[in-house]
Order: C-alpha cells, then structure tokens, then sequence
C-alpha cells in the first residue's frame, strides 16, 4: 500500500464534474510531477487532497498511511503529515514569519514547543534553505515578492517536516533565481524523506527538481504516465500531442 493513495476519485461543484476517476499513489521519498493545460483539474485535486469543501468527493477515496481521510477536515489531514503550497499564499499583516512558524508546529503537538527547541529548529531550516536572518521577523507575506512567499512556505514545509507535500504551481511567478532556491528547499528536503507531489504546467521546475514519475491530467482524467521523458516531450510538443493521441484511443 502506498502512503498516498488517490482511488477512482471522481469530484464536482455545484456547477459540473471536474474530476472523472482519477487514481494516483505517491510515496515518501518519491517526486511525482502531475501536468497539464489549464483548466485539466489540477488545482482541484490539490484542493481536494487538503480537505477545501467548496469541492464534493461524489466518488473514490483518498487514502493516507492506511487511514480514509476522505472527509477529514484540512487541520485533521496537516496533523497526518500532508502539506499543500498553495499556488497564491495569503497575507497576514501582524503576525510576523518566525510567529506564524511556531503557531503552525504548535497545531501539530500536544504540548507547546519550547523557545529553544524553536529557535534551534528554525535556525537549522533557515540555514538549510538560505534564509535570511531577518526574513522571519517580517510580517507573514505582507509585501513580500512572488519568490519571498513561496521561499516562506517552503521554510514552513521544512519546519512542519510533511510526510507528503502537494505543491500547486509553486513555479507560478517565480524568476530564474527565485525558482533555484525554492527547488532546493524541495530537493533537501526529499533527503530528508519527503515525498512531493509537484502540480506544473511547465517543464522548468523539473529542470531542478528531478521527477521519479509523471502524470499528465487532461479534462479530469490522467491520461499518460510515465518518467521523466514524457516532460521532455511535452516540452517539444505542447498538450496538442496528448489530445491526438487520446482521441486516437477514443476513435
């Protein structure tokens, strides 16, 4: 059994089905990259994987570490050991980096983690990502560039130290240098044992962060699979490709 398993999961708004029977198995240690255009369902399973009720499970199961947390609320499915990075981070005016830091671990404990053992914590996730010092006394995402918030999610991935992460578009926006520091967090923390779903459209992310496997999701419906070669392809090609080849299937 894997440790993240998505089972026939079919999902909808109000409005209409966007995902149609979607199954994929993601283990730690694993960096499974799930592609494609917009509009193919992506952002939703992220969406889905940590519990956002404005979509409805009609079908499947989303199974973790052995346990159905189809319908866990998202604090219950964090407290597990998922994490999701969200494509746009929120601001929080107020509540400094370092704050929200110790807040977010403290959701996940029993008992409060002690300054030390924070600043401890905290000073080894810094140096491991090359944060600055100062970076964590600023207030959480309030002016802060495109890389500045996705580089403050990656230090609260490494802090809560996930068994999986969803990354949804974490490339979104990024510049050159922004999106090699990002990816280096993703890689030191696959040493660690993380396992990662990485949702993208492009194949740059990937030219750092190294997929075992992808998963190409057209019109709800994972459609190919395969290595690290079909990113290549999808690059030379575009999605046009996919689509001939699943009507060809369909004809």
């Amino acid at each position: 059994m894997a440790d993240l398993e998505i089972i026939n999961l079919h999902v909808r708004t109000e409005e209409r089905e966007i995902l149609h029977g979607v199954s994929l198995q993601v283990n730690k240690g694993e960096t499974h990259a799930l592609m494609g255009p917009n509009g193919s369902g992506k952002s939703t399973l992220a969406n889905v994987l940590m519990g956002n009720d404005t979509y409805e499970v009609t079908e499947g199961q989303i199974i973790f570490n052995g346990e159905d947390i189809t319908e866990e609320d998202p604090e219950k499915r964090s407290q597990a050991g998922l994490f999701l990075a969200f494509q746009y981070p929120a601001v929080v005016p107020g509540v400094s980096v370092a704050n929200f830091l110790r807040l977010a671990i403290n959701a996940h404990r029993d008992e409060p983690i002690n300054v030390k053992e924070f600043r401890d914590r905290l000073k080894e996730n810094m140096d491991l990502l090359k944060v600055p010092r100062e970076f964590t006394s600023r207030y959480l995402n309030d002016g802060f560039s495109g890389g500045e918030k996705k580089r403050a999610e990656i230090l609260q991935m490494a802090m809560l130290d996930p068994q999986i992460a969803v990354l949804d578009e974490t490339d979104s926006g990024l510049d050159i240098d922004a999106l090699r520091v990002v990816s280096e967090g993703v890689n030191a923390l696959r040493e660690r044992g993380m396992g990662s779903l990485i949702i993208t459209h492009y194949q740059r992310i990937l030219d750092y962060i190294k997929p075992d496997f992808v998963h190409i999701l057209l019109e709800g419906r994972i459609v190919e699979e395969g290595g690290p070669e079909l990113v290549a392809k999808l690059e030379e090609h575009g999605y046009d490709w996919i689509r001939e080849e699943v009507a060809s299937r369909a004809g």
